[in-house]
């Protein structure tokens, strides 16, 4: 098996490495297909392929075998994957360090937080950044998954759980307040809820999260997953059912105050506030317009600049 490295052939001296293609290479081994490794590149399948080939050229040996459960690396493969990883480190230290030497406030910022603090908490506080500062764009990932900064997936994190890893900061914020909620139809036809009889009462809930379920729990009161009418693990949906009347739910205190016809229920049954925390790889965080919306948002959610 040929081992020597990927490389574009240099006759005044030693071979470069082609990261272009060792990046097409490492993207399909974290996606499994082409297709998924495309789609997270960027790219169309043919020309991922093209690449992929190229580098099969390059080694002498086919990288991966397609198996029922997709692709899988060969030896010749799997021999390049840990220098190709090792490559890829240094290429993001570069890019990070580059980027934390930016000094224009002019660029795009990439913010991830929450489908719920996405639609309903940031547009009105982005809209004050927007009239203050017109020359940063801003990419939202509204997601409940947590996006890795480390690999610039994100500059800015809003997070319910602090992040452990050394190369980030991280800014406690205010709780966020949560509260059991009701539309005023729903009262009128069921009544107002009460410790005594909220058990009898219609609830929307989640799917496959038992967060509800434990903190149900951990009032003293056993229930089951049939409690709730509705279930959805997105947060969105669920605060929509409890919009629309379908039952009572859990929401955050910001969201409710823009919601017309939703009142608080139940204020005896303690909801535990959600932990917030912002976050920004050390490396970025002197960048004038990553410093600028990380401030920004620390001091609209409560938290000092």
């Amino acid at each position: 098996m040929n081992s020597t490295p990927i490389a574009v052939r240099d006759t005044q001296g030693p071979a470069e490495p082609d990261w272009a293609l060792l990046r097409a290479f490492l993207q399909v081994v974290h996606s499994g297909s082409l297709s998924a490794a495309a789609a997270a590149l960027g790219s169309s399948q043919p020309t991922l392929s093209r690449q992929l080939a190229r580098l099969e050229a390059h080694v002498g040996s086919a990288l991966f075998e397609r198996t029922r459960r997709g692709l899988v690396l060969t030896e010749a493969g799997a021999a390049l994957r840990a220098p190709a990883e090792r490559m890829r480190a240094h290429a993001m230290d570069f890019a990070l360090r580059a980027a934390g030497r930016t000094q224009s406030l002019a660029g795009t910022v990439r913010l991830t937080a929450s489908e719920v603090m996405s639609a309903f908490v940031l547009p009105g506080l982005l809209r004050e950044l927007r009239d203050a500062c017109p020359e940063i764009e801003v990419e939202m990932v509204a997601s409940d998954d947590v996006e890795n900064l480390l690999e610039r997936e994100a500059d800015i994190a809003l997070r319910m759980v602090r992040p452990r890893q050394s190369a980030l900061i991280a800014r406690r914020l205010p709780d966020q307040p949560l509260g059991l909620y009701a539309h005023r139809d729903y009262i009128a036809a069921r009544g107002r809820p009460t410790r005594a009889n909220l058990l009898q009462h219609e609830w929307v809930g989640y799917d496959r999260s038992d967060q509800m379920l434990r903190g149900f729990r951990a009032a003293g009161m056993k229930v089951s997953r049939s409690l709730f009418g509705l279930r959805c693990d997105s947060q969105i949906v669920v605060w929509q059912a409890v919009s629309a009347g379908l039952g009572i739910g859990v929401g955050m205190e910001r969201v409710a105050a823009q919601t017309p016809d939703v009142v608080r229920v139940l204020r005896d049954v303690e909801v535990p506030p959600l932990p917030l925390w912002i976050t920004a790889h050390r490396e970025l965080r002197g960048t004038p317009r990553i410093q600028c919306v990380f401030d920004a948002l620390a001091r609209a959610l409560g938290g000092a600049a």
